[in-house]
């Protein structure tokens, strides 16, 4: 059985990195220098392998140390959020919640995934969207409560991540009242006749609106492709072509009195997913995520 890591070696030692010396650190620490050195010779020793070498008149990282400064840096990070959320949690401050988007998941849609955590006044919404690895790795870490998804987390040995499904919601089409009075043709015919707008192949319900128009033989002229899904609605509403929308947008969509909806495609389903660190979720905002099937 392996020895346990001594934290506090490994704080001397992270010092010591950070101050480029141990006569720095061992002054920022109040400690003597002796008994700093001490204290990272015992991490040294009980990892195996040297993490300091000497560099002109201070100290530099081995390879062995950088990659132990790198786990040292996460560790500490999140040590120093542990007083501000000791006192959130001890005086009802604490309905704080951090979410990552995944790219290419609607924006328009995220609002309505979250309603349920956000009935009470009191929650502090925290939100970054980012590719889907990245955001992995943070919810892994902590940095994050929850991260919101249209695909499930990929297996990886390396992270021990849970996946549930939150959702999914059919999509529709949508148009501006110049663009769906190209065509007089009943939907989805009248596509035919439009440029479209579509999502980038990132987007994991590309390739289901693609073999949704080859089933109807339609090939209209595909006028543009984005990669953020609130750009795509925001150049359809501008005139630039009939688009698809989750049916969870289409209230607010329809809000603008020159849009239009042409048709429904309830076969063509958009899934949506909530990936969390934990088997069994203690956080009480995530529990009324999934508390809440979205609808």
């Amino acid at each position: 059985m392996s020895t346990p890591l001594n934290y506090r070696h490994l704080y001397y030692f992270w010092v010591v990195a950070k101050e480029g010396g141990m006569a720095r650190a061992a002054e920022r620490l109040d400690m003597a220098v002796q008994t700093v050195s001490a204290q990272v010779r015992m991490l040294e020793q009980s990892l195996g392998h040297a993490l300091l070498k000497p560099a002109g008149r201070g100290l530099a990282l081995t390879e062995a140390g950088t990659a132990a400064m790198a786990q040292a840096d996460q560790i500490f990070q999140i040590g120093e959020q542990l007083p501000a959320a000791v006192h959130e949690a001890a005086t009802g401050q604490g309905l704080r919640l951090a979410v990552g988007i995944a790219e290419g998941l609607p924006k328009l849609v995220v609002r309505h995934l979250l309603e349920p955590a956000l009935r009470d006044p009191r929650v502090r919404l925290r939100c970054e969207e980012d590719e889907i690895e990245r955001l992995l790795a943070d919810l892994a870490l902590h940095r994050l409560d929850v991260v919101l998804s249209d695909v499930p987390p990929p297996p990886n040995p390396n992270l021990r991540l849970y996946g549930h499904k939150l959702g999914e919601a059919p999509m529709a089409w949508f148009a501006p009242a110049s663009v769906a009075a190209l065509c007089d043709q009943p939907f989805p015919q009248c596509l035919q006749h439009m440029p479209i707008l579509l999502p980038t192949h990132q987007a994991a319900v590309r390739p289901r609106l693609d073999q949704w128009l080859e089933r109807h033989q339609l090939r209209p002229r595909l006028a543009g492709e984005f990669e953020d899904s609130a750009l795509l609605a925001a150049f359809g509403r501008s005139g630039m072509g009939a688009f698809p929308a989750s049916h969870w947008s289409r209230q607010e969509l329809l809000q603008d009195p020159d849009m239009r909806l042409l048709g429904e495609t309830p076969e063509v389903l958009e899934h949506f997913h909530l990936v969390s660190a934990e088997r069994k979720i203690q956080h009480r905002l995530v529990q009324a995520l999934l508390a809440v099937p979205p609808g």
